[in-house]
């Protein structure tokens, strides 16, 4: 649940909108080595202050990063100063729109694999435990951001804030949290059976983490939206 939200991460790639920013940093995430300012400055045809003003630019946004060597190899006095060198930063930035969230359902097949080295339930049973249990986390951490005393519509509105993080463009109406899109749709499309049971398996624990016996995890298909709902009871 620590991962940047969509605005994070749009937030993060916009100074690639600038054409000569983004062919700096094409230039220096396409090389096998640290890049300095004149190299950068001449592969993409500009003046070497430009170039340093855009590279820092991009540092700054958590692109690149920086380190520090002596281009001539050699040490000790007149050997000049270290160089600043320009390589692209190890942090990964995903941007999918709708959002898509592989790395998640990825997760949760290799937890059911890894736990079922001596298990003898099937497979999709294993699955369907670690998606209910990863649910249960989430509302458990929705609930514990209202008051105990808190009504399901408030528990829902938590929970719809979280599914957030987790790719689900969740809406909120009097009594219903409905998952606009569905996170896994690309490996539905080949194996709908497999995800949809995951994603009802997640929210059902969902519903049980949040801690009211008013919130249950409906299954309901519907095109243009996920399967499942979640939804508070009269």
């Amino acid at each position: 649940m620590d991962r940047q939200s969509l605005t994070d991460r749009l937030d993060a790639v916009a100074p690639l909108s600038e054409p000569v920013r983004r062919a700096l940093y094409l230039h220096v995430a396409g090389s096998p080595g640290a890049v300095g300012r004149d190299a950068a400055a001449a592969a993409v045809g500009i003046g070497r202050a430009l170039a340093a003003f855009h590279l820092d630019r991009l540092v700054e946004a958590g692109l690149l990063q920086t380190e520090y060597r002596r281009l001539s190899g050699r040490s000790g006095p007149g050997a000049g100063r270290p160089a600043k060198l320009y390589r692209r930063s190890p942090v990964q930035v995903d941007i999918t729109l709708p959002e898509r969230r592989d790395d998640v359902l990825a997760g949760l097949f290799a937890t059911a694999l890894d736990t079922g080295a001596d298990d003898p339930e099937p497979a999709q049973v294993r699955l369907d435990r670690t998606a209910s249990e990863y649910g249960a986390a989430i509302g458990r951490e929705a609930r514990s951001h209202v008051s105990p005393r808190a009504g399901a519509r408030d528990r829902l509105v938590a929970a719809a804030e979280l599914l957030g993080g987790v790719g689900y463009e969740a809406t909120v109406d009097d009594s219903t949290v409905t998952l606009r899109n569905c996170p896994f749709d690309r490996v539905a499309r080949d194996h709908r059976d497999l995800v949809c049971g995951t994603n009802r398996a997640m929210m059902e624990g969902m519903a049980g983490g949040l801690g009211s016996d008013r919130i249950r995890a409906t299954f309901d298909p519907a095109a243009g939206r996920c399967c499942v709902l979640l939804e508070a009871t009269s």
